[in-house]
């Protein structure tokens, strides 16, 4: 179980091996205090934010946060060195235990910017950006990348990549096991298309045991952890902890020994951040939309998500949404049994 007394350090070697992705629009501030309530110990991480956006945007809007979330890593995307160096000189004032860099986005947004995946072509550059990065602060930069792009098919092209970041100092490589195609394939189709090679992710591990390796991608079950943490130090999970929220539970428990919470008690600790954030006049959907995949598998889960569906978005909705949406999940459980 968590123990909030150890050293930060060692805490967050605890966490990294069990984090949940960055995800555009998904994992928020909001996303990621609920997530908290059912994983005490998971390493979170925010969605991208680029650094010309930390450096030149509303960085509270951007950056903020509840320190319930700790320990929560800031993942950056960005191929300027300076410019990275201040983002993270920004990240780290607001407490973030961690700074990541995105080298593995696929976006043609991205893509024009360059940075996310395009720059698994140009390790050089990285090492550049992390190097900035770790002389900025002393707040940990880590590096989250694919196995390759395009062409690169080889895992002598992740090697070279990885040999080039580690030389800054730069020691967790958070490893999606897929290649990204840049051109031809959208986003969603870069998550699910190209092949998982789970071996090139746990050679690198074996060849480089210094590093602490994280492995992403396709990861969902209790049995898949506990497989892949036979070969590397973590594993990260994307659409499966957004979906199906209820697993990071298990998987804390598997890990740290945490008891399972009950998934009606976790909407009721919950519930005062929903009231808090409602006063500041945040809507409530942009909470509950996080959460409708909590009973996935239950009975009354669709009662649950339709009256969240449906109610949470009018201005005036309240914890009393909430409240009918528990209570026709019950009442559908009812009838079920």
């Amino acid at each position: 179980m968590e123990n909030r007394n150890e050293p930060a350090a060692t805490r967050l070697e605890r966490a990294r091996r069990l984090s949940v992705a960055p995800m555009m629009d998904w994992t928020d501030r909001h996303c990621r205090y609920f997530h908290r309530l059912l994983a005490p110990t998971a390493l979170l991480y925010t969605e991208m934010v680029t650094a010309p956006a930390v450096v030149h945007g509303d960085r509270g809007r951007l950056l903020g946060f509840d320190a319930a979330e700790h320990p929560v890593a800031l993942q950056l995307g960005g191929s300027e060195p300076a410019e990275l160096a201040e983002a993270t000189r920004v990240g780290a004032g607001y407490g973030y235990d961690e700074i990541n860099l995105n080298v593995g986005c696929p976006s043609d947004r991205v893509q024009s910017g360059r940075f996310g995946a395009c720059l698994m072509r140009e390790p050089s550059l990285v090492a550049d950006c992390i190097a900035a990065m770790r002389e900025a602060s002393a707040v940990p930069v880590t590096v989250k990348c694919r196995i390759g792009v395009d062409e690169q098919d080889e895992y002598a092209a992740l090697a070279e990549f990885v040999d080039l970041v580690r030389a800054t100092g730069c020691d967790t490589f958070v490893v999606h096991a897929r290649k990204a195609w840049l051109q031809g394939l959208s986003p969603k189709e870069n998550r699910e298309v190209p092949p998982l090679n789970y071996e090139r992710v746990y050679r690198l591990k074996r060849e480089l045991p210094q590093l602490t390796v994280v492995i992403n991608g396709g990861i969902s079950s209790v049995a898949d952890v506990r497989e892949h943490l036979r070969h590397v130090d973590g594993v990260m999970l994307g659409r499966t902890a957004y979906h199906e929220p209820y697993r990071l539970a298990e998987l804390e428990a598997e890990l740290y020994g945490t008891p399972l919470p009950d998934r009606d008690d976790v909407m009721g600790r919950l519930r005062p951040y929903v009231e808090a954030h409602l006063a500041r006049g945040d809507r409530l959907q942009h909470i509950t939309r996080h959460v409708l995949g909590l009973y996935q598998g239950l009975p009354g889960a669709r009662a649950f998500r339709r009256v969240l569906s449906e109610e949470a978005h009018r201005a005036d909705a309240g914890w009393n949404v909430v409240e009918r949406a528990l209570a026709a999940r019950r009442g559908e459980w009812r009838r079920a049994a």
